[in-house]
């Protein structure tokens, strides 16, 4: 079974800085963002009862989740569907009445003193399966989900100049969600912050894999301002990444009734898309790519820029490449990433 299993990869305010209180339906931003439920027409809509399986991409026993490759039946093109099971919830009188009752059904493995082992099939109700579909996919999203090999990169400013900005600006991904979400063309019922200054605001906007459990909180900020990521930032953007930290925590705190101190805030690099973002995360909550070689915390972000103005063009940043992918083969052959033997030699 276990080698079956891929590595875990992947306050009152002024009118323009406004917070919704009400509890709306919340959904995640993703590179495989989709406008909301709202935005489709019923010819647009998918029926997944017509999803054929061509390929699983990955399979994670750790997140409990996989990944899938396949078509639709009446459909032209590749489609990837995420499958991952969803958090427990903590209302005692739900988990009775979802796992514990009548129509709950049991079916036993074994019983060794005191100790029993089943299988629960909880009533239908509370036996969903998060489900995302990224259609039509490209072949980037594909490449993105599938199971590969991990190397680390020992990111120079030098590397990052001449092999992954270069990178970053032959991606094709769209990034059109975000202006749709910045420009209130969809998804407006997610958003519970927003400041709409130019140079130091931004949008909050609840993560779309966010199950509405409060134990699996997941936030993002988008900036109004423009920039590709980590390695821009500089003194002149202090304001913003601290306004990002401080209307977003009060946001959060006055939503969610979350504090400061039980919030991870956070960047990606590598990004899974080169828009400037922040994550906000419950701290309780596993959330991947949490660690480190991807995560890098706001407030140590914000030290850095204060220390050194010019930190991230100075920098050495450490991340994970996924093997055969285009920044694995551009460093690969810069001589900048150390493989294994067996890339090299023919081993038996």
């Amino acid at each position: 079974m276990a080698e079956k299993c891929a590595n875990v990869n992947d306050s009152d305010c002024s009118p323009a800085k406004k917070v919704k209180l009400n509890d709306e339906d919340a959904i995640e931003n993703t590179d495989e963002r989709n406008t909301s439920e709202n935005d489709a027409t019923p010819e647009t809509e998918l029926n997944l009862s017509n999803f054929k399986v061509t390929k699983v991409l990955q399979n994670n026993c750790v997140r409990k989740s996989i990944c899938i490759k396949g078509t639709f039946e009446d459909r032209e093109g590749l489609a990837v569907v995420l499958l991952e099971q969803k958090s427990f919830p903590h209302d005692e009188s739900i988990l009775e009445k979802g796992f514990f009752d009548e129509k709950t059904l049991f079916r036993k493995h074994f019983t060794n003193d005191i100790y029993r082992n089943y299988d629960c099939f909880p009533t239908e109700e509370y036996n969903s399966i998060q489900t995302t579909v990224i259609y039509p996919a490209t072949q980037n999203h594909i490449e993105k989900y599938k199971r590969h090999e991990l190397y680390m990169i020992d990111e120079t400013y030098e590397l990052y100049q001449q092999v992954t900005l270069p990178y970053i600006e032959s991606k094709s991904l769209s990034l059109e969600w975000i202006t749709n979400i910045l420009e209130h063309k969809a998804e407006q019922e997610s958003i519970i912050y927003e400041d709409s200054d130019k140079d130091t605001g931004f949008v909050l906007i609840t993560d779309f894999k966010w199950d509405k459990q409060l134990d699996t909180l997941k936030l993002l900020a988008l900036p109004f301002q423009k920039i590709k990521s980590l390695r821009e930032l500089n003194a002149s953007h202090l304001p913003l990444l601290r306004n990002i930290r401080d209307a977003g925590t009060t946001a959060i705190s006055k939503k969610f009734n979350i504090p400061a101190s039980q919030l991870r805030i956070y960047f990606h690099y590598q990004p899974s898309y080169y828009y400037l973002h922040v994550h906000f995360c419950y701290l309780m909550f596993e959330a991947p790519g949490i660690y480190v070689a991807k995560a890098h915390l706001l407030s140590t972000v914000i030290s850095n820029l204060e220390l050194m103005s010019d930190y991230y063009t100075k920098a050495v940043l450490s991340y994970v490449v996924f093997k055969d992918s285009p920044l694995y083969e551009k460093f690969k052959s810069r001589g900048a990433l150390e493989t294994s033997t067996c890339e090299t030699l023919d081993c038996k």
